[in-house]
């Protein structure tokens, strides 16, 4: 019998991650605690991450960026965000680990399977705020547009989060989704990662295999940086350095500290090996 691959289709990838944040929530020091990780990620989370000798060396990387995220979650729902859209949710248990209002709407979309069994794992948890899951494929743009006019129709002000998203998208789909999300006058800031094409390179040649061969090649990393948006109507709000963050939060190995200590440049060389959590404030264009 052949044997199953280790990555058998793109949402496979939320088990790795979930196996991170269940490794960073075991820490004594822990910067965040997400207590339905381990569940979640189960044995093909961690055996996926111990597969990626270089991911597994990198789980700082996972660290600073669920961290990030978390911070410019709270930070928006603190500013009156109504509501959250959590495209490509994959395993994440925000909705049930944070501290959010009872009141905040949270909509999770993603493919049936990967919803369907984080349901399954989750069982009769409640979550903190109300929650709906939305089973779609957002490369179905009729349907994503329908659905986003329809949570616009429904909040005053929302935040996107897209996090682990766009990089496996090509250019030309990465600018559609920003083109509707801003076609929605209440989707008001959009939250997602960045990679720049030097980092790109480098992850292709590592975790980048397995989901390569499963048909989900690593491929949107603009030369532009964060500046990719702003034709797009969004403006770079703020940008949080993955190994920024993660040596503030003493995440680094050790032969990754005195790089942190550099100072940022304006500018972010397409070469040089960078990450980021973006978000990004809806502008008038």
């Amino acid at each position: 019998m052949e044997r199953e691959p280790l990555v058998r289709d793109i949402s496979d990838t939320a088990y790795w991650v979930a196996h991170y944040r269940a490794m960073e929530t075991d820490r004594a020091d822990a910067v965040f605690r997400d207590p339905y990780a381990r569940a979640l990620a189960g044995e093909r989370g961690e055996g996926i991450a111990k597969a990626q000798e270089l991911t597994h060396r990198n789980a700082w990387s996972f660290t600073a960026r669920t961290y990030m995220t978390d911070r410019f979650i709270s930070d928006e729902v603190r500013d009156g965000a109504d509501l959250v859209v959590n495209l490509a949710a994959g395993l994440d248990a925000r909705p049930y680990r944070m501290d959010l209002p009872k009141t905040l709407r949270w909509v999770e979309v993603d493919l049936p399977g990967i919803l369907d069994y984080k349901e399954q794992v989750l069982g009769g948890v409640a979550p903190v705020c109300v929650l709906e899951r939305v089973r779609l494929d957002l490369a179905d743009e009729t349907a994503r547009r329908a659905l986003f006019a329809r949570l616009a129709a429904e909040s005053t002000r929302a935040v996107v989060v897209s996090e682990g998203l766009i990089i496996y998208l090509d250019a030309g789909q990465v600018a559609s989704l920003a083109r509707d999300l801003h076609a929605q006058a209440s989707f008001h800031t959009w939250i997602l990662d960045l990679a720049s094409p030097g980092l790109l390179k480098r992850l292709s040649r590592g975790r980048g295999q397995a989901v390569a061969a499963a048909g989900a090649p690593f491929r949107f990393a603009p030369a532009e940086g964060p500046d990719f948006f702003v034709p797009l109507g969004w403006t770079p709000a703020e940008v949080g350095s993955l190994l920024k963050t993660a040596a503030r939060l003493n995440r680094l190995p050790l032969f990754l500290r005195l790089i942190a200590k550099l100072p940022e440049p304006k500018t972010v060389r397409p070469d040089r090996l960078w990450s980021a959590v973006i978000k990004l404030s809806r502008s008038s264009a």
